[in-house]
């Protein structure tokens, strides 16, 4: 027989199947309805992790979601999961674990032998050793604590699996299905509320899985709210934040209890919850006191050994000692004793007690007015040492393998806590419980400090009506009597050895006295330095103990110290979930132009610009490479006339009576000046001074600009303007839409142009004289809309067309039509890069976020009346300093070697960098390659030479610095 501490009957299992699973390569038996860890304990298994620092034998301490040592790694190859939970995780057939944090194997773990240094390893230990040599941090130090840090490990290749994430809406959210929150659930279900009722384990119920008593009322309560259309239950589904305007998230393990999810099925769902009502029957965890060798396997919660025998039907050991210092801790000594297990006794710091005089009567041996002052035993609990409370007379031995502690409970308030809901201290319990909440919640049961199955469905069902806000309907409450739940307040035994506050980290008493010795008082600058309650616990069973400790160094009462914030994650979620269905490609959308297809069916190569997918070039059968393709392009533009989709350039529609004034105090140049059917070219600055984003502004009335944005920043340019109108300047009368998806343009160069869409334009005069340079227009081609601007960024004359997306091919088809007669050719991003390189246009490879206006050569284009957004920060020294790079032009010395971006610029000679070059092309106007570069000193250089340098790829180029305006500097073919 495997499970050799399986009762003979009883529990919630299905013990006519047998799941076969396998831990750290050994296979087991256990049932359905067990947890890992419980199928573990039924087979005996008590060491089940090390701890993390000190590389402590650790067993399973506790049934929930508390758990700070039964970590494992479930599954294998791609499925890897580390950190798991093995009181969470639902045992199912074929299940395979692994154990964390060991090597070479569990039980003779080599790191364990630090343990032999624990005298040093003390709080604050990494911050006192490792700072000297300082030369030995990044080559010595690092390597090694990497390697001995950590727990589990992630799997190496991608996740198989898919994430959904959902939103819901509802008028009660209950979290919580014990008894509390089924009764809450039930009553404001039953008054007609739209519910949802989102519980961490796989079976509803909570603490009444442990009162058979009470399995009936659970049973009928449960179905009926199945039976309610406007109640939707979600089991498996852990709530781990609280944020405002009562949103919370969730996340539902929808086929973490199989070995892979069927086909089209995800592994887990995200859910963002809003909530108009938000009742947290969160319940509560049983808290551990901190004695020499509590840390132990075989020490477990007195609660979670209940729970094993009554719920699970498992023996979690075969002869068990409680201590504790409540009488509700006895009821899980006679669970125990009911199961069959031996009782070593009871000890209790109480002189005497309800709960002692029942053991008594029980024919349980009870030292009262005593405590733990240690145990013995190596990677298995063999028995504790008794004593006189406060260490008078003599230790008494008592052989045990089960030694069950209870410090009382605390109200699991991480919820509330995240809400804002402050937080008062309860003297009957010695804990915190939520105080009168800021938003509209309600906290039930357990949570909310009321103890007792019959007392905790009362209060819940009085927190479901509170959440109905209506006449709440009667429903049947359980009945019975609840042993006390108060506690004598015991927070620590002081006896030589290690008393843990923190089982999972390592953290100790003494650590915590430590700390408030260095100076770390605060309950927060206490937990960062020894790292009390950051383990995947977060502080729930021991949390409480350490800022009790803490509060006796400062010589301060418990709730005078407090407890540190709680934060989301309340419990740990994957990071699948979180990231749900977006990664890879799915990361964020493929967005298409609406001239896509008609780029597909023409054979372009397309490529990635921001989200965007983009035309790169259009190889035709004479092209004899990628190269070829794009200088054939360019020269089309350069000697005729070309056409390239620039749909992708942010569009931004900006209205009202304060536009312009608007527009003036977001770039660094004026446009309240700008006449309508006007473009002017603008720059926009960040508040510290950088450049930010380029574009053109046409004005169409007196109250209505049409602005334009690079394809990247065109999102962040639209929230920008969003922010500072919404916060800086709310009293403006300006309105702003973002039209990117509803434009589509196209930009047609070269010297043909005018010949081009003078044939196909109706309602606009496009000769010069009528229609200059940065002139815009509304016109028609082929009936339908048209915006005509005349804009360059080529160096070519150009005009862009913008229309309607739904007319996007028509138009384009066009102008193509009207320019076969000068051989029109469609050109990508890259024969669009290399045109504007020739030029000397910026672009996103120099608005890198480091470059001023000066940097750039557009000092000039900084008004010298009015303010802007980054005038003052522009000042400052660091950005007007003479000697930062400016922008050159770049050819090489030796026409047919290539340039390469990123490379550094340096003096013949010497290896200091002067500064880099940010793009490279072919040209085509000139031979050879050339580039842009930020050099130091650029102007001065201009007519020198220098090595460009790529190291890591041994390249040296020598290069000539010219200017960045490679053709037409006067700008008169733009003007033609």
């Amino acid at each position: 027989m495997t499970q050799r501490f399986r009762t003979a009957s009883g529990g919630r299992i299905d013990r006519n199947r047998v799941l076969r699973f396998r831990f750290d390569g050994r296979a087991y038996e256990g049932h359905p309805g067990d947890t890992l860890a419980s199928a573990l304990l039924a087979n005996g298994v008590r060491l089940v992790g090390r701890s993390f620092k000190l590389h402590r034998p650790r067993g399973i301490f506790s049934a929930g979601t508390e758990e700070p040592n039964a970590l494992a790694e479930l599954r294998s190859g791609a499925r890897r999961e580390p950190n798991t939970r093995m009181t969470m995780a639902e045992l199912y057939d074929g299940l395979e674990a692994a154990s964390q944090n060991r090597f070479p194997s569990l039980r003779f773990d080599l790191l364990s032998l630090g343990a032999l240094a624990a005298p040093v390893l003390s709080a604050g230990f990494y911050y006192k050793t490792f700072m000297w040599p300082a030369s030995f941090w990044e080559k010595v130090y690092e390597p090694l604590i990497r390697r001995a840090a950590g727990l589990g490990r992630a799997a190496r290749e991608p996740d198989p699996d898919q994430y959904e994430t959902m939103h819901a809406h509802c008028d009660v959210l209950v979290v919580g299905a014990g008894p509390a929150g089924l009764a809450a659930a039930r009553v404001a279900g039953a008054g007609g509320a739209r519910v949802i009722l989102c519980e961490q384990d796989f079976e509803l119920g909570g603490g009444l899985l442990m009162e058979p008593e009470h399995a009936a009322w659970r049973d009928e309560t449960v179905s009926a709210l199945q039976s309610m259309a406007e109640v939707t239950i979600l089991p498996r589904t852990t709530v781990f934040g609280y944020y405002d305007h009562n949103v919370l998230g969730a996340v539902e393990r929808v086929a973490d209890h199989v070995a892979a999810p069927l086909p089209n099925t995800p592994r887990q769902r995200y859910w963002t919850i809003r909530a108009k009502t938000v009742v947290l029957a969160t319940g509560a965890h049983e808290r551990l006191i901190a004695f020499p060798g509590n840390d132990r396997p075989g020490v477990m919660l007195a609660g979670a050994a209940q729970a094993y025998a009554t719920r699970f039907g498992v023996k979690a050991g075969a002869r068990a000692l409680l201590f504790a210092n409540n009488d509700a801790a006895y009821d899980s000594l006679f669970a125990l004793q009911d199961a069959g297990v031996a009782i070593a006794g009871a000890v209790d710091p109480r002189p005497e007690s309800a709960g002692a005089s029942a053991a008594r009567a029980r024919g349980i041996s009870v030292w009262a007015d005593s405590e733990i002052a240690g145990t013995s035993g190596g990677t298995a609990l063999h028995g504790a040492h008794v004593r006189r409370r406060g260490g008078a007379g003599t230790d008494t031995a008592v052989v045990a393998d089960l030694l069950c502690v209870s410090g009382g409970i605390n109200p699991a308030v991480h919820l509330a806590s995240q809400s804002r809901t402050p937080l008062r201290w309860n003297e009957a319990l010695a804990t915190y419980v939520p105080g009168v909440p800021v938003l509209a919640q309600h906290s039930a049961g357990a949570a909310a400090g009321v103890t007792g199955i019959a007392e905790a469905a009362a209060d819940g069902a009085k927190a479901g009506a509170a959440a109905l806000g209506a006449a709440a309907p009667a429903i049947p409450l359980p009945t019975g009597t609840t042993a006390d739940a108060r506690v004598l307040p015991i927070w620590e035994v002081k006896a030589r050895g290690k008393a843990f506050v923190d089982i999972q980290d390592d953290v100790t008493t003494d650590d915590i006295r430590l700390a408030h010795r260095e100076g770390y008082k605060h309950i927060e600058h206490a937990k960062r330095y020894t790292t009390h309650t950051m383990g995947t616990d977060q502080g729930k069973t021991g949390g409480i103990v350490g800022a009790a400790v803490l509060a006796e160094a400062r010589g301060e009462r418990v709730q005078d110290v407090g407890l540190p914030t709680f934060r989301p994650f309340a419990t740990p979620v994957t990071w699948g979930a979180i990231a749900g269905a977006h990664v890879g490609k799915h990361f964020a959308p493929t967005r298409r132009t609406a001239l896509h297809e008609w780029h597909v069916r023409n054979g372009a190569e397309f490529m990635d610009a921001g989200q965007w997918l983009r035309p790169a070039y259009y190889p035709i059968p004479t092209d004899t490479d990628a190269w070829e393709s794009v200088l054939r392009e360019a020269r089309a533009v350069r000697r005729a006339v070309g056409i390239c989709d620039v749909s992708t350039l942010g569009k931004i529609d900006v209205q009202g009576r304060d536009a312009a004034t608007f527009l003036d105090r977001l770039y660094t140049n004026t446009f309240s000046t700008l006449a309508v059917g006007r473009a002017r070219y603008g720059l926009m600055l960040r508040e510290d001074g950088i450049v930010f984003d380029d574009g053109t502004t046409s004005r169409l009335a007196e109250d209505r600009f049409f602005v334009t944005t690079t394809t990247v920043n065109a999102a962040a340019v639209m929230a920008h303007m969003e922010f500072h109108l919404q916060t800086a300047w709310p009293d403006l009368d300006v309105q702003l839409a973002s039209v990117t998806d509803q434009w589509a343009a196209m930009s047609i160069a070269g010297p043909k142009t005018r010949d081009t869409i003078a044939r196909i334009v109706d309602g606009i005069d496009l000769s010069n004289g009528a229609f200059p340079f940065m002139a815009v227009g509304d016109g028609t081609v082929q009936g339908r809309p048209v915006r005509v601007f005349r804009i360059s960024f080529s160096g070519e004359m150009a005009y862009e067309i913008a229309t309607p997306s739904g007319y996007a091919e028509q138009v384009w088809n066009a102008v193509l039509a009207a320019g076969r007669e000068f051989g029109i050719t469609p050109y990508g991003v890259e024969a669009l890069g290399l045109l504007r390189i020739e030029k000397g246009h910026v672009a996103g490879s120099e608005l890198n976020g480091q470059t001023t206006a000066a940097d750039l050569g557009l000092a000039r284009m900084l008004k010298k009346r009015g303010d802007f957004i980054g005038r003052t920060l522009a000042q400052r020294a660091g950005l007007t300093d003479t000697g930062r790079p400016t922008l050159v032009g770049l050819r090489a010395a030796r026409r047919d070697e290539k340039l390469r971006a990123g490379a550094h610029l340096v003096e013949p000679g010497s290896t200091t960098s002067h500064g880099w070059i940010t793009s490279v092309t072919r040209a085509v106007e000139i031979e050879g390659w050339i580039g842009l570069a930020m050099l130091r000193g650029g102007a001065q250089r201009i007519g020198t030479r220098m090595h460009a340098t790529f190291p890591l790829k041994g390249e040296v180029v020598e290069v000539e610095i010219v200017s960045p305006y490679f053709v037409d500097p006067e700008n008169q073919r733009v003007r033609a």
